[in-house]
Parts: C-alpha cells; sequence; structure tokens
C-alpha cells in the first residue's frame, strides 16, 4: 500500500487529523480520515509491596472518572523513556530508578496513529506532582487482588491500564521463572 494523497483536516496541540488515501498496485483503495499523534508512553509503577500506583481522572470521552495507569503524550524532542519519567513524575510526583521496557502497541490502528510505550517503574521515590493545568488527578495504591476484583467487576475499563496490568503479570512470572532456573 502506498499513500497517495494527504490532506490535513485540523491540527491542535495534541495531535492532527488528517485525509489519507492509500492504494496497491491493484487499484484497490483506502480512504480514511485518521487522527495522527506523537504516540505515548505509560507507566507501571510497582512498588516494594507489589502494589500499583494508579491515577483517577476525569475523561470527557468517556463522561466519567476513570482509574488508569499514568500516561502522556511524548513531546517532540522527547523519546518514549523520558517522556514516561517526565510524566510520572508530573502526574504522581515519583521518580523511579528502575525502568523496564514492556512493549509497544497501537491503541486502535483503524483510524488513529498513537503508539503506546509501556514501561515498568520500580525503586520509587516519592515527590510533588505537577499536573498541568486541565489535570485534577487523584492517585491510589492497589494490590493485584483488588485491581483483579476492579477488573472482574468492570470499574477498570482503560485499554491502556488493562494492557499494562497484564504485561506485567506476565513479566512477573517470567521473572520468576528465570530467577527459579538460576
Amino acid at each position: 500500500m502506498k499513500i497517495i494523497s494527504s490532506k490535513e483536516i485540523l491540527k491542535n496541540k495534541i495531535f492532527t487529523v488528517v485525509d489519507e488515501v492509500a492504494h496497491d498496485n491493484s487499484g484497490f483503495e483506502i480512504h480514511r480520515n485518521i487522527v495522527r499523534h506523537p504516540g505515548s508512553a505509560v507507566m507501571i509503577a510497582v512498588d516494594e509491596k507489589d502494589r500499583i500506583l494508579l491515577v483517577k481522572q476525569f475523561r470527557l470521552p468517556a463522561e466519567k472518572d476513570l482509574w488508569e495507569l499514568p500516561a502522556g503524550r511524548i513531546d517532540k524532542g522527547e523519546n518514549a523513556l523520558q517522556a514516561a519519567k517526565r510524566e510520572l513524575r508530573e502526574e504522581t510526583g515519583y521518580e523511579a530508578k528502575k525502568w523496564v521496557k514492556l512493549i509497544s502497541y497501537w491503541a486502535s490502528p483503524g483510524y488513529v496513529a498513537e503508539k503506546m510505550n509501556l514501561f515498568l517503574a520500580q525503586n520509587l521515590t516519592a515527590g510533588k506532582p505537577h499536573p498541568m493545568g486541565d489535570e485534577r488527578i487523584e492517585t491510589e495504591w492497589f494490590s493485584r487482588k483488588k485491581i483483579a476484583k476492579m477488573i472482574d467487576g468492570g470499574k477498570l475499563e482503560d485499554g491502556k491500564t488493562l494492557v499494562g496490568y497484564f504485561m506485567w503479570l506476565a513479566h512477573r512470572k517470567n521473572a520468576k521463572k528465570a530467577k527459579k532456573a538460576k
């Protein structure tokens, strides 16, 4: 497939919407409005008690407060890890000494060009959060058992948080296996 036309429809500080057309050699054509996003960093911050730090904030598209992993856009000139460190500090006040990249994935590739980069943040030090002006963020530590109950009860609905939680469980399991094998 080759993009044959791209026209900017809307541009704001967070994303750009473009009207794009692509086709292949057979003449098959795809026409879409695409939300172009610079990508984001998602952090699963885990403390020494194996608890996970979630943030709660009002999400306008969902029309309600959601519990979710801290996350944010990768700003111009940043890489995903730099954005993760900045966003964790801004939203929660925490800084981590140990960072592990767990996975990168496309949030909703049917119409959004946003690649999410998930990091495990450990060896945490508390500090003062500095949320953006349009953010009202509450933080709370949750046990694995409590998060599992929230998922089962439909109380944890954010996609990046679900991906992050299950990726962390897989990473944790693999780390334990590797430790036993030594």
